[in-house]
């Protein structure tokens, strides 16, 4: 089961269109769904508001402490609600896959993602769930570098170029059912369905 969805993001206008907001698009096209506005939260640190989905009461998230201090938020409002880690989804931007390309995976490091370093940190546990949604790498992007520590900066705190945004998009839309089906408790089956399409 799965009560609480967090997005990964940085708030503010200027970070909105931002790769690295991916996590933040995915919780609001859930907030969408739900028709559920998320409201500033100051005990949780962030925008959260609780949405019925799958016909299941879920909790969504968007931290406002900007990416690096992600843990303080999802914490605060896990242990309020006693929601163990197990129970948590975490949405985010991902290099590593392709733009339009998603995995549900979980448990495991954090691949160099500040955010999931610091969730780690304060849940004192890697044991979540995570939702990878692939925004490319520099290296593969037109004229791409190396993918040094400033081009990697740079590249997530820009906007995905037209054609990655749509395959962002669908991407987001293409794992609505497969979250649904982790939600209800059949991890197996969603990473099935959200993997291979079956």
């Amino acid at each position: 089961m799965i009560k609480l969805i967090v997005g990964l993001g940085n708030p503010g206008a200027e970070y909105e269109a931002t790769r690295h907001n991916a996590g933040f698009w995915f919780v609001d096209q859930l907030a969408r769904m739900g028709s559920t506005t998320l409201r500033v939260e100051g005990r949780f640190h962030g925008l959260a508001g609780r949405a019925r989905l799958w016909d299941q009461d879920v909790w969504l998230l968007k931290p406002s402490t900007f990416m690096n201090r992600s843990g303080q938020s999802v914490v605060a409002l896990a242990r309020f609600y006693k929601i163990l880690p197990d129970e948590i989804l975490v949405a985010h931007d991902e290099m590593d896959l392709p733009a339009g390309s998603v995995k549900l995976k979980k448990g495991g490091g954090s691949g160099g993602h500040n955010g999931l370093k610091d969730i780690s940190a304060h849940l004192t546990t890697q044991h979540y769930w995570r939702l990878r949604i692939g925004v490319g790498h520099p290296r593969n992007a037109p004229g791409g570098n190396a993918g040094g520590r400033e081009d990697v900066v740079n590249f997530v705190l820009k906007p995905p170029r037209k054609e990655e945004q749509q395959d962002i998009d669908e991407a987001i839309d293409r794992c609505i059912g497969p979250i649904g089906i982790l939600a209800k408790g059949e991890p197996e089956k969603a990473m099935m369905e959200l993997h291979t399409g079956r």
